[in-house]
């Protein structure tokens, strides 16, 4: 092979247009709010928190036109066609149903839920009600990773046995802080090691086996955890994740074919290169100029072309594999935490 597929959906701009309520007016919520304007055609119309003030003065900052006190206000407004949920992780399942249940589409940040059984609940909802949810792991949606997955799809890499990253950077330690408080939901695995067993299932498929070890923090979540999964035909994948120090932050995809290895930081926009096997290396660059949360522009158009086909959940990233991938960071998290013995997925 001496070229490679092209990426397809290229242009974060080529989607129908929707209009977007904001539940949660933090860091990322801005950063998403603040590229979805700038590269993409999606509408921004409202914006929701427990205090009017802080949503006021981020409607005033992106120039959205309404902003609510309470998120049930949000979700009366007609004239909203989704909502980003975007508030810490132990509040993504109660105020997900709520949205639900006024009938609104829901891109509910990762993780989902803090357990897989309370991801179910949303799962079940949405399901019942008919519209779209999904859980926003935006790195499916880059470039990159379609054209891994047409690969992938097209066999170039053969029997795929191997996935190798790591995922990890240096916190401060602040007890109170998202990262350490496990009220809010700390810990590395569900914050860092959702993208990397999630990027894990996209190339191996479902997993039944999970040996995880760690250490805790004072505050008794995880602050670094290595893992090693494994599927029912044998493939596996390595990983590892911390808030105590910067990793590499890159991810290899290892097959009897040939292999790929996508650059720091795996996650994000950027390149990758193939290896055929007995072949010269290919690379495939993102030549779209997109830094880093930039990229959220491609999960938003996503979105928005999955609910404007009538779709209710992603074909890239099904309500299904979102429940595999938490019911992986369960056991990966109670073998950390309470050091116990190894079990197998499958009798979960």
């Amino acid at each position: 092979m001496t070229t490679l597929p092209n990426p397809r959906f290229a242009n974060p701009r080529d989607a129908p247009t929707l209009r977007w309520g904001i539940v949660g007016p933090g860091a990322i919520a801005n950063d998403f709010t603040r590229v979805v304007l700038a590269h993409t055609t999606q509408e921004v119309v409202a914006v929701s928190s427990r205090s009017s003030e802080r949503a006021a003065l981020f409607a005033a900052a992106h120039g959205i036109r309404s902003s609510y006190g309470s998120h049930d206000e949000l979700f009366a407004d007609p004239g909203i066609d989704v909502v980003y949920i975007a508030v810490p992780h132990t509040e993504h399942v109660r105020l997900a149903l709520d949205a639900i249940a006024a009938g609104k589409h829901v891109l509910v940040e990762k993780p989902m839920a803090t357990t897989a059984a309370d991801a179910k609940r949303v799962v079940n909802a949405a399901r019942a009600a008919g519209v779209f949810a999904m859980e926003a792991l935006w790195a499916k949606y880059l470039p990159k990773f379609d054209v891994i997955r047409q690969l992938l799809d097209d066999g170039a890499l053969g029997d795929v046995r191997l996935f190798s990253a790591d995922y990890g950077f240096k916190a401060d330690y602040n007890p109170g802080s998202r990262f350490f408080n496990p009220e809010l939901g700390g810990g590395a695995l569900l914050d860092l090691g959702v993208y990397l067993i999630a990027t894990a299932s996209f190339a191996l498929g479902e997993f039944s086996s999970v040996t995880a070890r760690g250490q805790l923090s004072p505050t008794g979540v995880d602050v670094q955890a290595s893992l090693l999964l494994e599927t029912a035909a044998g493939a596996q994948a390595v990983m590892s994740t911390t808030l105590l120090a910067d990793t590499p932050g890159q991810a290899n995809i290892v097959g009897t074919h040939g292999r790929i290895a996508i650059d720091r930081v795996f996650v994000g926009p950027g390149g990758f290169t193939f290896s055929p096997a007995g072949g010269n290396p290919v690379r495939f660059e993102d030549t779209s100029g997109l830094i880093w949360r930039e990229g959220l522009s491609y999960q938003a158009s996503a979105v928005a072309r999955y609910i404007s086909e009538g779709r209710t959940e992603s074909p890239l990233h099904s309500l299904d594999e979102t429940l595999s991938v938490l019911r992986t960071l369960d056991e990966a998290r109670r073998q950390v935490r309470d050091g116990g013995s190894i079990r197998s997925l499958e009798a979960q």
